[in-house]
């Protein structure tokens, strides 16, 4: 891994980031730096007068250090060694015998040589960590625009995959104008709903960082969606959800072709010829699952109705759908006998499910 230059990390901008993050201050103005330092040597020195009758022998460096290390910790490492510098000659001058004077026995060579030593090893681990958040910086802005990146080709992958969807829907359609059989033209016409709705919902299905969908508003939409596409203005929903679970992305598909199916075999068969209501249910089952109801008012359906005998095609693919679910789809007459309710069991994302979209 390449480390970024001093150059290109001297030009990040200080905006949005922490002052950990900024430090050291002022590089674009070096001479505030290096007035810091000299000020804070010289209050490193009046400090130490202030104290010294309250001090053992000894302690020539206590108030200098701090002056030391804050002076490179905020500016650098220049103002820093220029701190040092100045700190390390105060002392030798007035805290270091002989006093006033820069003479040099062998104690003040062993206490020199100490300070030396401390004061290195502090400038240098300032000036270490200081580099260590400018590459932290470099890193994170190099990251942030690869999420971007990655988000915008991600939205536009999901849009031109929708816009290729509903092409292929309009080409069904215009293909259905020149068919003469009728089955056939309903046929057609079932299959472009169903890839139109799919190329509908493509667009904001998934998301760049995998998150799960709200079970509650994503039904909502397909039942929206259905009743817009059928072109009638005559029926009606109702939506209640009582519950707040998510839905993991690679059930999306599977869910919205049985609930918009169950929606469109309510238009096409209950309200053929008057509109009405149709109530759509969301709550929790007991035993771990999802349960969508998709209620009508009409006329139900006939006394022999069995849903795996039925040669509607969509219903044929509702079911099956249903148990690639890991659930089961139903369609009945209601028990009040006011029309049919058809009933989509989904299980709960288990936990696996949710760690690996997150």
């Amino acid at each position: 891994m390449n480390v970024p230059d001093s150059r290109a990390l001297g030009q990040i901008p200080g905006a949005g980031q922490t002052l950990l993050q900024r430090l050291p201050l002022a590089r674009s103005r070096p001479w505030i730096g290096y007035g810091v330092a000299i000020v804070a040597s010289l209050t490193g020195l009046f400090v130490r007068w202030f104290v010294a009758d309250t001090l053992p022998e000894g302690f020539p460096y206590i108030t200098f250090f701090p002056a030391v290390i804050l002076t490179a910790f905020f500016f650098g490492v220049g103002p820093g060694i220029l701190s040092a510098v100045l700190c390390g000659l105060l002392s030798w001058y007035y805290f270091i015998a002989p006093v006033e004077s820069f003479a040099l026995p062998y104690r003040a060579v062993v206490a020199l040589g100490f300070y030396l030593f401390i004061v290195t090893v502090d400038i240098a681990l300032v000036h270490w960590m200081q580099h260590a958040n400018r590459r932290l910086v470099v890193e994170q802005r190099r990251s942030a625009e690869l999420a971007d990146t990655r988000e915008m080709l991600f939205k536009e992958l999901q849009h031109r995959v929708g816009n290729n969807l509903q092409m292929m829907s309009s080409i069904l359609s215009l293909q259905q104008r020149g068919v003469r059989d009728e089955e056939g033209k309903v046929a057609l016409a079932d299959a472009s709903r169903r890839i139109g709705l799919v190329g509908r919902l493509q667009r904001t299905l998934y998301s760049a960082d995998g998150a799960q969908l709200s079970l509650a508003s994503y039904i909502e939409r397909i039942v929206r969606d259905t009743l817009e596409a059928s072109g009638r203005d005559d029926v009606s929903f109702l939506f209640d959800a009582q519950v707040s679970g998510s839905l993991p992305s690679e059930s999306a598909i599977p869910t919205a072709l049985v609930v918009a199916e169950a929606v469109s075999n309510a238009i096409e068969h209950a309200y053929s010829d008057n509109g009405g209501p149709i109530d759509v249910t969301l709550v929790d089952g007991e035993e771990d699952c999802f349960i969508i109801c998709i209620q009508d008012e009409g006329d139900g359906l006939p006394e022999d109705f069995v849903l795996e005998g039925a040669t509607s095609l969509g219903l044929r693919i509702a079911n099956t759908l249903g148990r690639s679910l890991g659930g089961e789809f139903t369609l009945a007459n209601r028990q009040d006998g006011q029309g049919a309710i058809a009933r989509l069991v989904i299980p709960h994302a288990s936990e696996d499910t949710v760690n690996a979209a997150a």
